[in-house]
């Protein structure tokens, strides 16, 4: 479950899963990253986009052989569930699988944004929505990030 949500994204979350599911616009993803930062979590949920939380002095995206972005499309199988009973809407995907991550460097944070247009490339495009705590120190082995029975987002 998230330990945060990036403040662009809250009121978002759910509209943002639904539009890629509906591939609306065309092309539209999340994008999954992975950081190495020790900036705090109150400095970095106020930046807006992918590119301003790579360009905080304290956060880098990991560049260990063998790891790359993942994107997940309207084939992904993120759910969405509604639940009036609670008063609240759960969002989740499978568990994803990096392999064969070298050792380098150590990952921190988890990343789950979203692009409205995956072919044009800028992070600057791409709206952080979760970030979710992943300390990993990886040694060639594979990596899995597991979301638990909650999903990967609880709106409420």
């Amino acid at each position: 479950m998230a330990n945060f949500i990036y403040n662009v994204a809250k009121g978002k979350l759910a509209e943002y899963a639904a539009r890629v599911n509906a591939n609306d616009p065309t092309n539209a993803v999340l994008t999954l990253a992975v950081i190495n930062t020790s900036a705090t979590d109150a400095t970095l949920e106020d930046l807006d986009t992918l590119a301003l939380v790579l360009a905080n002095g304290s956060t880098a995206e990991v560049t260990n052989t063998n790891f790359a972005r993942k994107t997940i499309d309207q084939t992904g199988s993120i759910t969405i569930t509604v639940d009036d009973t609670n008063n609240r809407v759960d969002l989740d995907m499978p568990d994803q699988t990096f392999s064969a991550i070298a050792a380098g460097t150590a990952w921190t944070d988890f990343l789950i944004c979203y692009d409205s247009d995956s072919t044009g490339g800028a992070d600057s495009a791409i709206v952080p929505m979760v970030q979710l705590d992943f300390a990993v120190t990886p040694d060639g082995s594979d990596i899995t990030v597991q979301f638990n029975s909650a999903g990967f987002a609880r709106i409420s």
